[in-house]
């Protein structure tokens, strides 16, 4: 029997939850000692090769027909369009540090588009979740992109480039001219979150490049399920492929892609 939409839902969230589970226990208790560099300022912990597990495991127990992309490598090709999108410690080099701010991200994508996903935050147990026109929840409540007045009102997040630096002296540029234009820039080092939090409305906007989809998939669905926008910082669909992302509310968007699409589109 075919799982309905809100059952895909369901199953990200409670497989996020497990894994999540499994990321509180080894942050206060085992954080690891066994760091792996992939790349550059890019690392890999036995925490996440567990988290992935628990996640992959899963899916493909209960969506055995699908196709999985997760981080650390559990590549499939099967599914027909159907994929689930996989980071299961988004976060990673916070938690090696001691530093509160990570999380599991799980989305389901069709041949249409996004159309599942879960976000969860183990340390304050914050789940975010989303289904394509079924809007977003934090916890089981709805959320809201915030709409503040303008740029000057805003709070916006980012991320630094930490990979690519082909990039830099435009994302430089577009830093800048954030700071001079907003009440303020956050990076916490979690871009799942970042657009969670953007999702909830506290904070007003995220922008990155650089990044990958898995990154990004549930993040995207739960903003744009909000009321938000998202686009590539072209202002195009393509941002899990591009891996850039620029995000905010309906009224934001435009002033924040009139800043990032000259430097970073």
């Amino acid at each position: 029997m075919t799982p309905t939409v809100r059952g895909y839902e369901e199953a990200a969230c409670d497989i996020a939850r497990r894994a999540g589970a499994l990321l509180l226990r080894r942050f206060r208790d085992d954080r690891p000692n066994r760091i792996e560099v992939k790349g550059l300022h890019d690392f890999v912990t036995e925490v996440d090769r567990e988290s992935e597990a628990i996640v992959v495991g899963e899916l493909r127990a209960r969506f055995p027909d699908h196709a999985v992309l997760a981080e650390e490598g559990s590549p499939g090709e099967r599914g027909g369009g159907w994929r689930w999108i996989v980071d299961p410690l988004d976060g990673t080099t916070n938690f090696i540090h001691g530093v509160p701010t990570f999380s599991v991200s799980i989305a389901l994508r069709d041949p249409e588009g996004l159309l599942a996903g879960a976000i969860y935050d183990p340390v304050h147990d914050e789940l975010y979740h989303a289904t394509r026109g079924g809007g977003s929840r934090l916890n089981g409540r709805p959320i809201r992109c915030g709409e503040p007045p303008s740029l000057d009102d805003a709070l916006i997040a980012t991320g630094f480039p930490f990979r690519d630096f082909s990039k830099f002296d435009g994302y430089v540029d577009a830093f800048r001219t954030f700071m001079r234009t907003t009440a303020g820039l956050r990076r916490a080092g979690s871009a799942a979150l970042d657009l969670a939090f953007t999702a909830c409305g506290r904070y007003d906007g995220f922008f990155e490049v650089g990044l990958s989809p898995w990154d990004v998939a549930a993040g995207a669905l739960l903003v744009a399920e909000a009321g938000g926008v998202v686009t590539d910082c072209g202002g195009g669909s393509a941002f899990v492929e591009k891996g850039e992302i620029v995000a905010a509310g309906r009224k934001l968007h435009p002033a924040m892609l009139a800043i990032v699409g000259p430097r970073l589109g």
